[in-house]
């Protein structure tokens, strides 16, 4: 009888579309090899055969990478938004910073006190 492996957490289990890959993957190959093969024509007649193969290879890398490279269940182009977050868009330093509430209510009070005065004084000078 055949065995069928079953994983213990279903949340990691994706969906294959074709050749056991995923559409991410099916979509990410073929903008590489549209983008790679048709570089790799174009340049072979001015540049050696070996050298136009390793220029499509380098221009095909970010989109390979793009279709396979996973860290923490986030694809690369999430994980490197949480890079350029932490490193460029918020500040290095955080200072720490709190509401005082107690300071908040004694201000309020002060400003309360301010303005029962002057309502105060302008009904003296009134009468």
């Amino acid at each position: 009888m055949a065995y069928v492996t079953v994983p213990k957490d279903l949340s990691k289990v994706k969906t294959k579309f074709i050749f056991n890959l995923t559409k991410r993957q099916v979509f990410c190959f073929g903008c590489g090899i549209l983008v790679g093969l048709p570089l790799f024509f174009l340049v072979r007649g001015s540049l050696p055969t070996t050298l136009s193969a390793l220029l499509m290879i380098i221009v095909m890398m970010p989109f390979f990478l793009l279709a396979l490279y996973e860290k923490n269940g986030e694809p690369l182009e999430k994980y490197i938004g949480h890079i350029w977050q932490t490193k460029v868009k918020r500040p290095k330093k955080r200072p720490y910073q709190t509401q005082n509430f107690y300071a908040m209510v004694t201000k309020q009070a002060q400003m309360d006190r301010e303005v029962r005065a002057i309502v105060k004084g302008k009904k003296q000078r009134t009468a």
